[in-house]
């Protein structure tokens, strides 16, 4: 699987520059052929913006569908949407959209882990649910920025075989150095690639770091990206990953019987 990450330089409460942004940066990102082409977290509004919330943001996700759903037919493209701020209902939530060659909605997915230490919740509804899904046969999920640090969460999505998890985020450049390691962590532990595609460039008086990647099973990093905007291209070697569950089966050594997480 070739994947194209898409860092992009996101401006806050401008969700018509945004569009068009994503839209010439996704036409970009497809001149190299990838599989999948990938956004980052809430790139219609930034990470976000405290007035005009409701306004600024998608409606059940229409103006995603339109747009880049359009782009993924016009192109042959999977495109896993990052996230958009998205009115459904009475709420706003924290909305991912994946779009398969065809530029149908195959799968979509609300925030399940709000950031409480930016009043996330205050904004945004929870979400009530995960997220499964293939792409071209390949098994996929998706989580999205403050997921990453639940690892419940994540063995949730891998126990039902994911060989390609997705993160979509806004992380900010103070806590870079948590964003790859948990995003390495992630891999190992769950022996599957990564595709961490962040954010980057300022809202309001925070700095996100950027630093997206791909990372294989092994923790390793396949490419990476630095503080500003750019494309990033990642062959996946979806072969290793029998290799690496045959050598140390993880799944099979489980003892669930112990575990104790509902408290």
């Amino acid at each position: 699987m070739k994947v194209s990450i898409v860092q992009m330089d996101v401006r806050l409460a401008d969700p018509e520059y945004n569009f068009s942004h994503a839209e010439e940066l996704i036409r970009s990102a497809a001149a190299e052929k990838p599989d999948v082409i990938c956004l980052p977290e809430t790139w219609n509004t930034g990470f976000f913006p405290r007035e005009n919330l409701e306004i600024l943001s998608d409606r059940d996700g229409v103006q995603v569908k339109k747009r880049i759903g359009s782009l993924a037919k016009e192109l042959g493209v999977h495109i896993v949407a990052g996230s958009v701020a998205n009115v459904k209902g009475d709420g706003v939530y924290n909305t991912a959209y994946i779009f398969n060659r065809e530029g149908s909605c195959i799968a979509e997915y609300d925030k399940t882990h709000l950031f409480t230490p930016m009043g996330e919740q205050d904004f945004f509804e929870l979400g009530d649910h995960t997220v499964n899904f293939e792409l071209d046969g390949v098994a996929c999920a998706m989580v999205i920025c403050y997921d990453i640090r639940f690892p419940e969460l994540i063995r949730t999505l891998t126990l039902r075989g994911v060989d390609v998890l997705f993160v979509a985020a806004q992380w900010p450049l103070l806590r870079k150095g948590h964003w790859q390691v948990l995003n390495r962590v992630r891999a190992i532990e769950n022996q599957c690639f990564v595709v961490a595609v962040n954010g980057c460039g300022m809202a309001g008086e925070t700095k996100y770091a950027g630093y997206s990647a791909a990372i294989d099973p092994w923790g390793e990093t396949i490419t990476g990206a630095g503080e500003s905007e750019e494309i990033l291209a990642a062959e996946l070697d979806l072969d290793m990953i029998r290799g690496i569950r045959e050598s140390i089966n993880i799944y099979r050594d489980r003892r669930p019987g112990i575990y104790h997480l509902g408290v």
